[in-house]
């Protein structure tokens, strides 16, 4: 059965390849959610004016993974207590944030972040949780953006190499 789950945990380029990279996940697509401004660009959320964050949208394959699973990944892939923060990056465009699709979802990750809260992290996560409104689909050369620039790397190299490499 195919499903889809939303997650915002800072630049959505390195999230992607993460939950791509995951068995059982069919397709990820990244773009932006959770803001006020219709059609944003990247420029557009950059400013951090538009309320909208940089999020990755999963399709998944629900037999061969669970929600559950795409949960503990997404907690375990960046810092769930910096408050608009991953690593460099600074905005409320980079917030943890679950984006849920249905009552379910909601319930399933409400339930998991406090037990992980009071498990592991001792009340200081900050990840929020909303039901999921319009996801804007980024630009195209933002789409699978890891896994085209060692595409490109693999290309550069072969050319200087004078060898072709099988990709």
């Amino acid at each position: 059965m195919t499903n889809l789950a939303i997650f915002a945990a800072g630049c959505f380029w390195g999230i992607e390849e993460k939950f791509l990279s995951q068995p059982g996940v069919l397709n990820t697509e990244v773009g932006y959610i959770g803001g006020v401004t219709k059609n944003p660009n990247y420029q557009d959320v950059c400013t951090g004016n538009t309320e909208h964050a940089e999020a990755v949208r999963v399709k998944f394959d629900s037999q061969a993974i669970s929600y559950e699973s795409l949960l503990k990944l997404f907690y375990e892939i960046h810092d769930p207590t910096t408050l608009n923060r991953q690593g460099p990056d600074i905005g409320t465009q980079y917030r943890s944030e679950i984006f849920c699709l249905d009552e379910e979802q909601y319930l399933i990750a409400d339930t998991f972040k406090r037990n992980l809260n009071n498990d592991k992290f001792n009340g200081n996560i900050v990840t929020s949780i909303s039901m999921a409104g319009t996801f804007w689909i980024a630009e195209e050369y933002h789409q699978k953006y890891i896994r085209k620039k060692k595409i490109q790397k693999y290309k550069k190299l072969s050319k200087f190499l004078g060898i072709h490499l099988f990709l």
